[in-house]
Parts: C-alpha cells; structure tokens; sequence
C-alpha cells in the first residue's frame, strides 16, 4: 500500500491549514509544511503550537518569501521536498497541495489507487507546440530573464522585458533539455524525487535557468520529470481537479458541488472556498470512511462549459469572403426540419420523404456519420462542413441532380439557419416542438457528457431546470431570429394546425400533408 507525504504550500487562513493538516494525518498520512515568509509570524506560531506535536507532520527548514510567477514557488517546494524526504523515509509517494486542496476520494481509496498505479502523475505537455498556453506570453517566458514579481512590480517588469528585446538579449534553453508545461500540482514517486533532487545538484545551469524563468511553477518539475522517469511511468495528467474561467481563473468550489466532485476521476479538488464550510466538513469525514465506493462519471468539465456558457450565445464563425458571394442557386429551395428529439427528426424525415420524393439528408452538421455521398475531403470532418457550408451544400443539390432538399438541425445550430436563410435560395423552416420529461431530459444531458450513468440524483436534479430552459431559449431564438419562412409543427397542436404547417412548409397539398402528421408515433419516444 502506498505512503503519502503531503508537500502543503499555503499562505493564509491558519485554522483552516491546521484542520486541512489534521485530517489528513488522521487518517495515517505524512505531511510537510511550507508558510510563506510574507505570512505574518503570529500566523506561524499558531501553526506551530497546534501542529508541532504532530510526529506526522514537519516544517520546512527554510522559509522563503513567495511570489507569484517567480522561482520562490518552486525554491520553497524544492526545500519542503528535501525536508520530507529526510524526515518520512517510509513515503512511497509525494503530492504537492495548497492550503486551498481538499480530497474528494477517502485515504482508503487514495493509497490503494497509487499503489494499483506505479507511475508519477504530473503535467508534461510540450512548450512549444501544446496549445497548454492558449493567451499570452510563450516563449517570451523562457528566452527573457525575468528577476522581478510581475504582479508588485509591473511597470519594471516590463520595463526589464523591454530592454532585453531592444538589444536582443535572448538566451537558449539549457542543452539536452526539452522544456514541458502543465499543472503545478502533481504526485511523484520518491525515486523520480530523488531524481529531481539529485539532477539539480549536478546540472545547477539547469535551476538557473529556470530561477529566472517566467511561471517556472508550471515548467520546472514538468520538464525535469520527463527526462529522468520512464516515459511509460507517467501519468500526464494531474491527480487535483481543478477548473479555470475564460478568463483563466480558477474555478471556486462551494457547499453544492459535493456529488460533483466525488464523481471527478481525481483524488483531490481546487480550490474551495473558505465559507464552504459543509463542503470541507464532508469532504474531511470522506477522507477518513473506509469501504466507500465511488461512481466515476468524469462529468465537471463538460457541465461547468455547459452551465457557464448559458447567455453568451453569439455567432462563432462569421461568414468567410469567399463564401459572401456563394450561393445555393437562386432557384432551390432548402427544406430544415428543426428538432431536438433527433430520433423524431429522422422519422419525419423519412415520412416527408416517402410521401413527396424530396431528397433527404439527417444531421449532417450535428453528427459525424450522417449518411452522405462521397464528395471529397469536404465532407470528412465536421469543421469542414461547418466551415464551407453552402459549398457542400451546392454540391449536394448537385449529387442529386434536384432544386428541393430537405435536412435536419439541432436547434442550437441558428447561426447555420441565419447564414442559409441569408442565401438567394429560398430557405423554409420547420420547428418541430416536442415534450420533453425528466427522464427525456436525463437522457439527453447523459448523451452530450453533462451527466454520466452514475451520476448522483442531486447532481442531475440541480441541472433539469438549467437543461430544460435551455431548450426553451433555443427554440425562442428561432421565433425571434425573423425568418421568412418558418412553420411549427407541434407534439401538442391539433391535426388541422401540424397539416396547414406541413402543407405550407412543403408546399404541398392538405392531403398529402395529413398523410405524413397523422403517421403513427411520429412524436414516439
């Protein structure tokens, strides 16, 4: 069975450190302690009169003044590491925490999976070419020497950065050394620290290097692990979930993410907030319980983009120049159906098709396999289509030697309708409003990823009226986007209401209209 010794980096909030350090010494593990030299002494002292007597837990030799952005971070990680090897010679495993970490898995659970899992669990994407770094600064970090704290002293910052570009004083990354970034927070076997340990002693170009690096927090262990593990023996992910805004800030944990986060394939979460004080009480009675199984579902991510992404709805790609001018053909006439419930859009369309001979594609810019022609590389992918959406569809009119087509849309595709119904063609439109239960509605946050099939029924719960409003404003999006022509078929309307909306839709006669509403279980689940 693994033993974990905890590298605990914080800075504030004493009492919470101290419950944080409590209970994971409780349950049996080590832990090392690094407070910022910036943290006022009262602050250490208390730390020390509530913890010194704990043989689990030691104290940095050093303390260091840490500042973000700078190598303190990594010196003071470096010193807490040195400290818990010497003092915990029985640690198998090393995983560096904040004072804003608390475990969403049990002690239990932690040590069995990281003896199950012979391997260093740590970030290690490629510099250059990752897109790890997606605004900002690249490899302006490494070819620049940066000897101040950006965030305190910002005009010399960049003042320094300045002069070093204006007389070129760019430097080279250290040879036989490919630098890799990722997250801060790993879990690293004691050979691969003592790796670490040692390979600083011997290559010190190596830690000047990177002590004058920008953010080296988030490239100095990255970098160093590759090169003296394995590379069958890590793990490139990080063991600590965590999430960042659009603005990369991390994401704040509270009170109601507890399911959320006990469904997250990781062993700890950052950061949570100070007044969640429920959450860290559950999740410190977690850590210490035995014989808990947990269901994975891995949904987080995918539910934080969904829930965060409500209200700023806009048009992602505009149109490309050299598609302003193309045109379907000022003849044809593409034929939407519009629905949610895909499986009801396929089966209208294959009735619509049966009774009028109009050809008939699903949803070719929802879903990879949908059924088309060869046509070339246009066709393959799905940003392709996206991206040359008349010209495929020309060529489509083209395939089928017809001027009528018909296709289905997810409704969440309106920025696809606008730029057709912009077109010369005539574009119609047919919204077909369906019910949808609760379980119609589980279902569907199961298919896109926002729900897994262990997912707790808290969880889900707190999502339907989110999912369910968010079909209500896609279809008010269409009603408001100020079509031409646009129908609604409805689960609920009367047989007259759907046969005048299919007949206009279609252009077609009432009776050949009413063959296709009155299908049987065309609305059926």
């Amino acid at each position: 069975m693994a033993k974990i010794a905890y590298i605990l980096l914080c800075h504030k909030d004493p009492d919470a450190v101290i419950r944080q350090a409590q209970q994971l010494t409780a349950a049996g593990d080590l832990l090392a302690l690094h407070l910022d030299r910036s943290a006022p002494a009262a602050m250490f002292a208390k730390l020390k009169g509530a913890l010194a007597d704990n043989p689990r837990v030691v104290f940095a030799r050093k303390r260091l003044r840490c500042g973000w952005g700078q190598w303190s971070l990594v010196a003071a990680t470096l010193e807490t590491l040195a400290t818990a090897m010497q003092a915990f010679p029985s640690a198998s495993h090393f995983y560096l925490l904040s004072g804003d970490c608390m475990p969403i898995k049990s002690a239990e659970y932690a040590r069995a999976y990281l003896a199950e899992n012979d391997v260093d669990f740590i970030e290690c994407e490629d510099f250059f070419s990752s897109n790890w770094i997606r605004t900002g600064w690249k490899e302006e970090r490494l070819i620049y020497r940066h000897y101040v704290n950006e965030r305190s002293n910002r005009r010399l910052f960049y003042f320094l950065f300045k002069v070093q570009k204006r007389l070129g004083l760019r430097r080279n990354v250290p040879s036989g050394i490919e630098v890799r970034i990722g997250s801060q927070w790993w879990c690293l076997r004691r050979a691969t620290v003592e790796a670490v340990l040692r390979f600083i002693a011997e290559r010190r170009d190596v830690a000047r290097f990177f002590r004058t690096t920008w953010i080296p927090d988030e490239t100095f262990f990255q970098t160093l692990v590759p090169h003296l593990a394995p590379r069958a023996e890590i793990h490139a992910r990080t063991l600590t979930f965590l999430m960042f805004t659009d603005y990369g800030m991390p994401v704040t944990f509270y009170n109601d993410h507890y399911n959320l986060l006990l469904g997250q394939d990781s062993l700890f979460a950052r950061k949570v907030s100070r007044e969640a004080h429920d959450l860290k009480r559950r999740l410190g009675e977690l850590y210490a319980a035995t014989d808990v199984q947990f269901q994975i579902t891995g949904e987080g991510r995918k539910l934080f983009a969904f829930l965060t992404g409500q209200g700023r709805i806009g048009r992602r790609f505009g149109p490309r120049f050299w598609e302003k001018e193309s045109t379907l053909g000022r003849e044809r006439e593409l034929m939407i159906v519009v629905c949610k419930k895909w499986h009801v859009g396929r089966r209208i369309l294959r009735h619509i098709t049966k009774v009028t001979n109009v050809p008939a594609l699903n949803y070719l810019f929802n879903e990879e396999e949908a059924g088309l022609p060869d046509l070339g590389g246009i066709a393959k992918s799905m940003q392709k289509r996206h991206r040359h959406r008349r010209a495929l569809m020309r060529m489509l009119f083209d395939f089928y030697e017809t001027d009528r087509m018909l296709i289905c849309l997810d409704p969440s595709s309106l920025d696809l309708m606008n730029d057709f119904d912009q077109d010369r063609s005539v574009t119609r439109i047919l919204d077909v409003d369906c019910q949808f239960s609760d379980s119609d509605l589980i279902g569907h946050a199961k298919r896109v990823g926002l729900a897994g099939s262990q997912t707790a029924d808290e969880s889900v719960a707190h999502i339907l009226p989110t999912l369910r409003n968010d079909l209500i404003f896609e279809r008010d999006r269409i009603g408001d986007a100020g079509f031409q022509h646009v129908e609604r078929l409805s689960e609920t309307g009367s047989a007259a209401e759907n046969v005048a909306a299919l007949a206009r839709f279609l252009a077609v006669p009432q009776e050949q209209a009413a063959q296709i509403a009155n299908a049987p279980g065309l609305f059926a689940d």
